[in-house]
């Protein structure tokens, strides 16, 4: 029985796929093996979103050559995708044995790869820019019990001058509703309590099929089809929230009052710069209607700190616009330069210690919000998705609906379950609390 080792690196979307691949190969009757198993097939599933994405990826490509020398390797993800010239060159030169899979073949990968006349080393790679259907990849079973990622769509035509997806990814493309909600099904009578919805750009989710259905009208379906699995918007740009969005959050308990809503510059700007098409004022008035309408949800925000050109000025008054905010938490990265995208051209790059610097600030402006959110929320009692082991001191551990992170003590039996618990003190990074029976 042949064995697969499948290393993904990067986002929830590959994240999914390589759980369709491994479903694949199981169907077929192959063994998945664990991080640092001898294999007969290693799957690279690979991120190019910064330069050092990409830097991992070709180490995870050499780590596999090296360490399973008589492996078939298949290199697959938006490195493979971005790079697949200079992949190609580089294995004729050295005489390495791999194969490139494009992201708009992954459907095809397991099929090549067990197909009897396939020849190691040959590769199957498209033209993402023209891909117009989203890869059919199903899965059967995430691998964690408590919660599993749905990709719903793909690709992005935003082309944010710092990003590359656009072109690894290719246009937007959707998952019919029906297919979605199969695989939610699927996911539900394997008894997931949790199902986060995510793509690549999913506010565009619908615009490509012929019936036109957004992601609200998916949101509905969704949460009555399966009113014992709770969903989870992964995340969504400030435009594409508005009341009808929020109204149905309002209304179906099983969606999660939780926005991750990527900002990321609070300057004007440099989101012009960047090509970000809103205003720190538009972006206010999202969050104050989000607060408004979801008093107790969960808002989080993502920021680039150092974007060539941000001066200390400008910067200043970015921090000062996200500190007058009513969020929860902040994902913070360091501008990356990535070749190939337009912002690499920028003059006025940042130096790296700058940098350093004003993601420390906007770190400790995150921790800030998230203590004053958890000490808000002290006294309350919610339902916590549990997960499927204990922490270090042997408490159980998960999120509540609007994510505050919890650890309480419990039986066996709720491990994968869905508990109330009643939140009670607060400690560094989490709310101790107690199982309401």
């Amino acid at each position: 029985m042949k064995k697969v080792l499948i290393t993904t690196l990067g986002c929830k979307v590959n994240q999914y796929e390589s759980a369709s691949f491994r479903t694949g190969f199981e169907d077929a009757g192959l063994t998945v093996v664990s991080r640092g198993g001898n294999a007969d097939i290693v799957v690279i599933n690979t991120c190019a979103v910064t330069g050092s994405a990409g830097a991992q990826s070709r180490q995870a490509l050499r780590r596999a050559l090296r360490k399973n020398p008589q492996a078939d390797i298949i290199i697959t993800g938006c490195y493979a995708e971005i790079a697949a010239g200079e992949l190609a060159e580089e294995k004729e030169l050295q005489g390495r044995n791999y194969s490139i899979i494009g992201n708009s073949r992954k459907d095809r990968l397991v099929g090549q790869v067990l197909l009897d006349e396939a020849t190691p080393g040959e590769d199957l790679l498209g033209t993402i820019a023209t891909a117009n259907e989203i890869c059919r990849l199903p899965v059967r079973r995430f691998g964690d019990r408590s919660r599993a990622y749905l990709r719903i769509q793909d690709g992005c035509e935003s082309f944010c001058t710092y990003c590359i997806v656009p072109f690894t990814r290719g246009p937007s493309r959707s998952l019919a509703a029906d297919e979605v909600l199969d695989q939610a099904l699927i996911y539900a009578d394997q008894g997931y309590k949790e199902i986060i919805l995510t793509g690549i750009h999913i506010g565009n989710y619908g615009k490509d099929l012929s019936d036109k259905p957004t992601l609200i009208d998916l949101l509905d379906k969704l949460s009555l089809a399966t009113p014992e699995a709770a969903y989870r918007i992964s995340s969504l740009e400030p435009l594409e929230i508005d009341e009808s969005l929020l109204t149905l959050m309002q209304k179906r308990k099983n969606i999660q009052p939780h926005l991750h809503i990527p900002l990321q510059s609070g300057h004007d700007e440099i989101l012009a710069s960047m090509n970000r098409r809103y205003t720190t004022e538009q972006f206010r008035g999202i969050i104050e209607l989000c607060r408004k309408r979801l008093p107790d949800a969960a808002i989080g925000i993502d920021i680039l700190a150092g974007f060539p050109g941000e001066t200390e000025e400008h910067f200043a008054e970015s921090l000062a616009f996200l500190q007058s905010l009513d969020f929860n938490y902040l994902h913070v990265f360091p501008y990356s330069m990535r070749p190939g995208t337009a912002a690499a051209g920028f003059k006025n790059q940042v130096g790296q210690k700058m940098k350093d610097d004003r993601v420390a600030k906007l770190r400790i402006l995150s921790e800030d919000k998230r203590k004053n959110f958890y000490s808000s929320q002290l006294g309350r009692s919610w339902p916590v998705i549990v997960e499927g082991r204990r922490d270090d001191q042997g408490m159980l551990q998960g999120f509540t609906a609007n994510y505050v992170a919890v650890r309480f003590a419990g039986p066996d039996s709720l491990l994968h379950d869905v508990a109330t618990v009643r939140l009670l003190s607060l400690h560094e990074n989490h709310i101790l609390g107690e199982s309401i029976p």
